[in-house]
C-alpha cells in the first residue's frame, strides 16, 4: 500500500501574502532611524509628511523608509544603521560619521514621519530623487515610489519617469518649504493617489 502526503511541494500552492500589521512596528522600527544624514553634514535636507488612506484620514502605523543616493550622485556602500555593540550584543545606532543613504521611520498617532538625508544627486537621465518604501496596515505588498526634490526644473522635466506619469506626476515631486525643507505626503488610495511603482 502506498501513501500519497498532500505536503509535497509539487501539490502545495505557494503561500498568499500576508498584511504587515499592526504588529510589525514592535521590531521593524530602530533608534535614530530618521537621522540619515551625518551630524552636521552641509547638505542635509529635511523631508517631511504625512500617510493618508482613501478617505484622507491620517495612517498611524505605517513605516516610511529611503534609499538615496549621496549629493555627487553616488550610491553609498557603508553599513553601520544597524550596527551592534560587540560585547552586549544591543543596537547602537548610527555611528554619526558615515552615510549609509538609508532609513526608516514611523508615522506618528498623525500620520506624519520625517527624516533627515542628505540632498540627492542626479544618476544617469533621471532627476534627483530619494525611493520611498511603505509599509501599512492592509497593504498585502508594501509600495514604491519616488520622492522628487524641487528645484532644477530642466532635470524634472527631462525625468523619463516624469515625463510617463503625466499630469499624476506632481503626486511624485516634494514641495519646498524654504530652508531645507520639503513636504511629501503619500496617498495610499483615492483623490491624489500617490504613483508606486510596480518592479518586476
Amino acid at each position: 500500500m502506498t501513501i500519497t502526503g498532500t505536503s509535497g511541494p509539487e501539490r502545495v500552492p505557494p503561500t498568499p501574502s500576508h498584511t504587515v500589521g499592526p504588529f510589525y512596528g514592535h521590531a521593524l522600527p530602530f533608534r535614530d532611524g530618521e537621522e540619515i544624514a551625518p551630524l552636521g553634514h552641509p547638505d542635509t535636507v529635511t523631508v517631511h509628511g504625512y500617510v493618508l488612506d482613501g478617505a484622507g484620514s491620517p495612517v498611524p502605523d505605517a513605516l516610511v523608509e529611503l534609499w538615496g543616493p549621496r549629493p555627487d550622485g553616488t550610491v553609498p556602500r557603508a553599513d553601520g544603521s544597524l550596527r551592534r555593540d560587540p560585547a552586549t550584543g544591543g543596537h547602537l545606532g548610527r555611528n554619526g560619521v558615515e552615510f549609509t543613504g538609508w532609513g526608516r521611520g514611523q508615522t506618528d498617532a498623525n500620520g506624519h514621519w520625517y527624516a533627515r538625508t542628505l540632498r540627492p544627486g542626479a544618476r544617469g537621465r533621471h532627476a534627483p530623487y530619494l525611493a520611498v518604501c511603505v509599509f501599512a496596515r492592509g497593504l498585502l505588498v508594501h509600495l514604491f515610489t519616488r520622492l522628487y526634490l524641487p528645484g532644477d526644473e530642466t532635470a524634472l522635466a527631462a525625468d523619463p519617469l516624469l515625463t510617463r506619469v503625466g499630469d499624476r506626476r506632481d503626486t511624485l515631486i516634494a514641495d519646498d518649504e524654504t530652508d531645507g525643507t520639503y513636504r511629501f505626503d503619500i496617498r495610499l488610495q483615492g483623490e491624489g493617489e500617490t504613483v508606486f511603482l510596480e518592479f518586476h
